[in-house]
């Protein structure tokens, strides 16, 4: 449902005036007059806020923490240097690589050029076919050990690689696990990070409301006064053990603000549809810990009644307790306090 249209049309706009004691015109006051709506009907969860891409890079190679180049709550860019590892054995093995590959180079333009000379001979049956073919296989044996040579190269010039490590996506750093100066093994985490370009919340589904949930497909993350529409739900397949709940993933859009992994939220999972009493936001007066709004009498009195809000649903709140339907609220709030503040209206 959109919101914006289910709050134009929650009532009709109506202009109604208090008269003044002297009996002086007043101004023009707009209300509204509340109406029951169509709403969806929400089961209220806890969940928790999750980051879709977050991940503890590990070190692929021995060596001792010599940088960090970064701390907790750093952002850094896809590719970014984290932290690098001494890599003196490492540069060594690269050197004595690239040593390998230029020896099994040589030796095999070598063996290529005797084989084309003893070919030759050959064909001229200067030789015997026993020569020949000793030529062809230390050919063949030269270019087995080009190729071994170019794979120990590449197996140096990554084991170089894993001495710098890098940011695998863009994020922020949340943890970092190891110090400068620690001695690192294959397998031991370093640091971790999250993308907080894309979000989840993940819920615990109570098995009595699963089957509902589930037909509507629809919820929504309350934070921070807003209501934010999930772009996709998942389910897991089976229940948790310990709690009978069925664990959801429910999928945010791309960069929200206010948002942070971690942070406890409210989900609203739509089970059905009920009537809600629904009013601007613009007409809700705020007074400390007091939440109102002005109402019109039939006779143009005005006064400032206390209720209790439900749920934002678009530019409208819902009202839980205060007002009735068929109240007028009014739609300016700063106009309807000077209004109420004015002398009661005499009558004859």
């Amino acid at each position: 449902m959109n919101w914006t249209r289910a709050s134009a049309a929650l009532a009709t706009l109506l202009l109604v005036a208090a008269p003044y004691a002297d009996g002086a015109a007043p101004a023009a006051l707009a209300t509204i007059k509340v109406g029951e709506q169509s709403a969806p009907a929400e089961r209220m969860l806890d969940g928790t806020v999750e980051a879709v891409h977050q991940a503890t890079v590990s070190a692929q190679t021995a060596g001792r923490v010599t940088e960090i180049t970064v701390d907790v709550n750093d952002y850094v860019p896809a590719g970014t240097v984290v932290m690098r590892l001494r890599s003196t054995e490492q540069v060594a093995g690269l050197s004595q690589a690239q040593a390998a590959l230029k020896e099994a180079v040589a030796r095999d333009s070598e063996a290529q050029t005797r084989y084309d000379r003893i070919h030759d001979m050959y064909a001229r049956k200067v030789v015997a076919k026993a020569t020949l073919d000793e030529a062809t296989a230390a050919r063949d044996a030269a270019v087995s050990r080009r190729v071994a040579a170019q794979a120990g190269l590449d197996a140096a010039r990554e084991g170089v690689s894993y001495t710098e490590i890098r940011a695998p996506y863009a994020g922020v750093v949340t943890q970092k696990l190891v110090q400068v100066g620690e001695t690192v093994a294959p397998g031991t985490p370093l640091i971790s990070g999250a993308s907080l370009d894309a979000l989840r919340v993940v819920v615990e589904v109570p098995q009595s409301i699963v089957e509902q949930v589930r037909a509507q497909k629809r919820a929504a993350v309350y934070v921070g006064g807003q209501r934010i529409e999930s772009s996709a739900i998942t389910f897991y397949p089976s229940a948790q053990p310990q709690t009978n709940t069925f664990r959801a993933r429910i999928e945010l859009p791309k960069d929200l603000a206010g948002l942070a992994p971690g942070m406890f939220v409210k989900v609203g999972f739509v089970t059905g549809e009920t009537q809600r009493l629904l009013v601007p936001r613009t007409s809700i007066v705020e007074r400390s810990e007091m939440r109102a709004v002005y109402v019109v009498s039939g006779d143009g009195r005005v006064s400032l009644r206390q209720v209790r809000l439900g749920h934002a649903q678009g530019d409208s709140v819902e009202i839980l307790a205060g007002i009735v339907a068929g109240d007028l609220v009014a739609l300016d709030p700063a106009a309807a306090g000077i209004r109420a503040r004015q002398p009661a209206p005499k009558h004859d």
